[in-house]
């Protein structure tokens, strides 16, 4: 199903849901992101896409924690050939996936679950993938007054 992206490139979504099990077998506690964003802020999280360090699209607006998530707020950069690339693909409906790249701070394994629970990361980066680790870590609809 094609995405609305804002004329601007404005786009919004969830990176990472609390308390779900990725394919990686992780789950994201609430709070995981808090001290690296209190640090750092968004600007200083990379937008990446496929996780290729060599492929920056654009930056983040905002990015914070919220009851469900980490929601993140972006912008594509229109005027890089990459950046048109990945818009016209969400634009589509091809690409809605969002990942995340980190460095793990403190973590347990609940057994139970065959799972690490993530406590705190410190976030590097964000990207826009095709398949997502965790399959719920989606672009979301923008209102339609925001939309192209």
């Amino acid at each position: 199903m094609p995405m609305r992206l804002a004329r601007t490139g404005e786009f919004a979504g969830y990176a990472s849901v609390f308390h779900v099990r990725d394919d990686a077998g992780d789950i994201v506690l609430p709070g995981a992101f808090r001290n690296s964003l209190k640090r750092t802020g968004p600007r200083a999280v990379r937008m990446l896409w496929q996780h290729d360090i060599s492929r920056p699209i654009g930056v983040w607006i905002d990015i914070r924690e919220d009851s469900r998530g980490l929601f993140v707020r972006g912008q594509l950069a229109l005027n890089s050939a990459t950046g048109r690339e990945v818009a016209e693909l969400v634009k589509i409906g091809a690409v809605d996936g969002l990942s995340i790249g980190f460095r793990t701070i403190r973590a347990s394994r609940d057994r139970l679950r065959k799972a690490r629970l993530l406590h705190q990361v410190e976030l590097w980066e964000i990207s826009l993938v095709t398949f997502p680790m965790l399959r719920s870590a989606r672009i979301r609809p923008l209102p339609a007054a925001m939309a192209a």
